[in-house]
C-alpha cells in the first residue's frame, strides 16, 4: 500500500529586522493577485470533487439497485443481454440521463448467443463413468458420438494453461487437454490447448461444486470441442491420470443464434470534446442471476454519480472543462462485445479524444478486498502496466483511499473486463473491483474483515447475486471513487502526465 504525504506548512522565524522586509517581499503575493489558470483549474476540480463526494453515496445508489432487482423479478429473474430484462435496465437508465440533460443515446449491435445441442462426458478407461459437463459456448462441434482420446493435463500453477510452457512436459497431440481454471480467459485457454496440439479440452473450476460455464467470444474463434467440469471432477481425473492412462469421451454441439443488444452512452454537453473523460461498466448480467453485484454495482454507482454531475455542473459558471462520458456496456458476460464494439467503431481522433477510461466492475462484493487496477505494474503480476497515464490513475484512487484511511490493494489488468478495448487501444485505464470468485486469504481478512477461504462474491454468476448480497459499505466506498475521480478530471487533466513513481 503507498502512503499518501500530506505536505505540511513551514514557518521560518526571522530575528533581524532587516531580514524580515527582505523575506516578506520575497514570498508575499499582491493582495489582488489573479490565480493563474492552471491554480483555478485544480482549485474548480477540487471543489467538485469534494462536493460529489459529498451528495453520492452507496445510499442513495442504492435506489438504483433496488430498481435492477425489480426489473430482474418481472422479467425472468436476470437482465442478460438480449433479454427483455436487459432492455428494459437501458431504459431506466436513458430515461434518468436524459432527465438530468445529458446528450444521450443507444448504440445497438449484433451478437451471437450460443445454444447448447449436446454436452457429454464420459469416462471410458479405468473407471467408466458419466461426468456432468457444461459444454464450452460456441464450441466446436465433436464428431458424433463424441470425441474419444486419452487425457492430458496441464501443467497447474497461477496462470493454469496460459502459456505453451503449460504444455511442455507432456504429449498432447491428439489429446484432450485437462486444464485448471484461472488467471487468463477462457478463450485464451481453449487456444492455447489447440496450439498444443490438443484435439479437445476440459476446463476444470478452481472452487465451488458446479461446472465452469467457459466459452469462446464467438462462433470463428472456436479451435476445439471443449466443456467444463467442476472442481472435484477436475481432481479426481487429474489424480486417476497421475496413477496411469485415462481415456474420455467428450461430446459437445452447439448453434450460434444471432441476437441484437445496445450499450446505452451518455456525454456532458459543456467541456472539452478534444479532452474526454470515459467511464463505464456492464448492465447485463448472465442468465443465471439478476446481477446485482455483477455489474448491477457498479452501474448504480455510476448512474448516481452521473446524476449529481448533471445537478452541479447545470449552474452557471460551472460547466466542466473536459467533456465527461459515462458508459453502460452491454455483452460484457459474452467477452467484453459492447465496450469492444464501442472501441472498434472509433475513428483516429476519437481515440485521441479520449483522455482515460475508468472501470467499474463488481463494487459491492459479500466478502469484499478493495482492489485497485495495478496501472503500473508495481506487483509484479500477470500481464504488465497499463498505457502511459495508467500509473497516475491508480496513484489518484489510492490517494484518495489512503486519505480515508481505507486499506487497498493492486489486481491485475488481466483483461476480464471492460477496461480491456481501451488498453488494447492505448487509452490509460484504472478503476476498482471489489472481487469476484477468487478466494479470499487469510492476510486479505486481517486486512478487509470477513471470511478466509471463501470467495469474495460466493454468488458470483449465480441465482444468488441479489439486493440483499450486496455489501453496502464497500459498495459506499466506490461510489466515494467514483464521485472523487469523476470531480477531479472533469477540470483537471495534469496529473495524467506526471511522473509515474515519486
Amino acid at each position: 500500500m503507498r502512503v499518501h504525504l500530506r505536505r505540511r506548512a513551514i514557518s521560518a522565524l526571522v530575528t533581524t529586522a532587516v531580514a524580515t522586509p527582505v523575506l516578506f517581499a520575497a514570498t508575499a503575493a499582491p493582495a489582488d493577485a489573479t490565480p493563474s489558470p492552471s491554480d483555478r483549474q485544480q482549485r474548480q476540480a477540487e471543489r467538485l470533487a469534494k462536493k460529489l463526494v459529498k451528495e453520492s453515496s452507496g445510499k442513495s445508489a442504492h435506489r438504483h439497485l433496488e430498481a435492477l432487482q425489480d426489473i430482474a423479478d418481472d422479467n425472468g429473474g436476470n437482465r442478460a443481454a438480449g433479454t427483455p430484462g436487459h432492455k428494459a435496465s437501458t431504459e431506466y437508465v436513458y430515461r434518468l440521463l436524459k432527465k438530468a440533460g445529458y446528450d444521450v443515446s443507444y448504440q445497438n449491435f449484433d451478437f451471437y448467443e450460443s445454444k447448447t445441442l449436446r454436452e457429454k462426458l464420459t469416462v471410458v478407461s479405468p473407471d467408466p463413468r458419466e461426468i456432468k459437463v457444461a459444454a464450452y459456448e460456441f464450441s466446436k462441434t465433436s464428431p458424433e458420438g463424441g470425441l474419444k482420446a486419452r487425457l492430458a493435463a496441464a501443467r497447474v500453477d497461477d496462470t493454469p494453461g496460459c502459456g505453451l510452457d503449460d504444455y511442455a512436459s507432456g504429449d498432447f497431440k491428439g489429446r484432450i487437454a485437462l486444464v485448471k481454471r484461472g488467471s487468463c480467459s477462457f478463450q485464451q485457454k481453449e487456444e492455447i490447448a489447440a496450439k498444443a496440439g490438443a484435439a479437445g479440452l476440459i476446463l476444470y473450476n478452481h472452487s465451488g461444486t458446479t461446472p465452469v460455464h467457459g466459452g469462446v467470444e464467438e462462433p470463428a474463434n472456436a479451435h476445439i470441442p471443449a466443456g467444463g467440469i467442476s472442481l472435484a471432477d477436475g481432481e479426481a481425473l487429474a489424480a486417476a491420470l497421475a496413477k496411469g492412462e485415462v481415456t474420455v469421451s467428450l461430446d459437445v454441439s452447439t448453434e450460434a443464434i444471432k441476437r441484437q443488444t445496445r450499450n446505452v452512452i451518455a456525454e456532458t454537453k459543456g467541456g472539452n470534446a478534444d479532452r474526454v473523460v470515459a467511464l463505464g461498466s456492464h448492465l447485463d448480467s448472465v442468465p443465471e442471476g439478476p446481477g446485482i453485484n455483477d455489474n448491477g454495482s457498479g452501474s448504480a454507482g455510476l448512474l448516481e454519480v452521473a446524476l449529481k454531475l448533471a445537478k452541479e455542473t447545470r449552474k452557471p459558471g460551472q460547466q466542466p472543462t473536459n467533456k465527461v462520458r459515462f458508459a453502460w456496456w452491454s455483452a460484457e458476460e459474452l467477452g467484453l462485445l459492447g465496450s469492444k464494439h464501442y472501441v472498434a467503431q472509433l475513428s483516429e481522433k476519437q481515440r485521441k479524444q479520449i483522455a482515460l477510461y475508468l472501470n467499474f466492475d463488481m463494487i459491492g462484493s459479500p466478502n469484499p478486498v478493495q482492489f485497485v487496477y495495478d496501472g503500473d505494474n508495481s506487483d509484479n503480476k500477470g500481464e504488465g502496466p497499463g498505457p502511459k497515464g495508467s500509473a497516475q490513475i491508480e496513484r489518484l484512487i489510492n490517494g484518495f483511499l489512503d486519505r480515508k484511511g481505507a486499506p487497498h490493494e493492486g489486481t491485475d489488468f488481466d483483461g476480464r473486463s471492460d477496461y480491456g478495448p481501451f488498453i488494447k487501444a492505448g487509452i490509460p485505464a484504472g478503476g476498482t473491483f471489489t472481487g469476484a470468485e477468487g478466494i479470499k486469504t487469510k492476510e486479505q481478512a486481517a486486512r478487509f474483515g470477513g471470511t478466509a477461504g471463501v470467495a469474495y462474491d460466493k454468488n458470483y454468476h449465480g441465482a444468488g447475486d441479489t439486493l440483499s448480497n450486496i455489501d453496502r459499505k464497500v459498495f459506499d466506498l466506490n461510489v466515494d471513487v467514483i464521485a472523487h475521480s469523476v470531480g477531479i478530471y472533469a477540470h483537471d487533466l495534469r496529473s495524467l502526465d506526471e511522473p509515474a513513481k515519486g
